[in-house]
């Protein structure tokens, strides 16, 4: 068997590191599908809500969902539905269902967008610049959701609740640009982003 140099010998612990990071993971979704399965009558099957004002989990990202579920429990978003739920959650929990459910397969709603209507939120969403947040193609990134083949009913009710300001934990930027939005911008935008994937 070859000796190892004293220069190979340095990225042992990396590797090992790695190994490690994979594996964690690995555990983590596997908490987190046993926890979310109080999830599942609201946020359906590995996310995939059936109900249009539960927002789909599955593919979310994993920080931004993670966020989420303290700001519910620390009161910074308030939805009374997920008072119950939330409410006797450890970090460890919060961390192993984001991980669990940035793992699933998002699947299509049976939503038809209105193809006029968004062409147009297409248009708005290119005046107010929301690729720089949420990416081309609607995915996110980090703390940033992905909004990509969201119910249009829940984008709708999110985008209105930014702009009346009932919803306020995206450190203002949703709401700042929310404020421009005329109610005709907020369908088109539901439409539009309910047609992506």
């Amino acid at each position: 068997m070859p000796r190892l140099t004293i220069s190979q010998l340095k990225y042992i612990p990396l590797a090992v590191a790695g190994v490690l990071a994979v594996t964690a993971q690995a555990q983590d979704v596997e908490a987190g599908r046993k926890k979310a399965e109080t999830c599942v009558e609201c946020h359906g099957p590995n996310g995939n809500s059936t109900q249009p004002l539960f927002p789909i989990l599955a593919n979310q990202t994993a920080r931004y969902l993670y966020l989420q579920l303290r700001d519910f429990k620390e009161g910074r978003r308030k939805e009374p539905q997920m008072d119950p739920f939330v409410q006797n959650l450890s970090r460890e929990d919060m961390f192993d269902l984001a991980a669990f459910f940035a793992t699933q397969k998002i699947r299509s709603t049976s939503f038809k967008s209105d193809p006029v209507k968004a062409e147009r939120g297409k248009k708005k969403s290119e005046e107010v610049l929301c690729t720089m947040c949420h990416l081309g193609g609607f995915l996110g990134q980090n703390e940033i959701p992905r909004v990509a083949g969201q119910h249009y009913e829940y984008t709708v009710k999110q985008l209105r609740d930014f702009k009346t300001q009932r919803r306020t934990n995206d450190a203002g930027n949703m709401v700042s640009v929310s404020k421009t939005l005329s109610e005709q911008d907020i369908d088109d935008l539901g439409h539009y982003l309910a047609g992506l994937y």
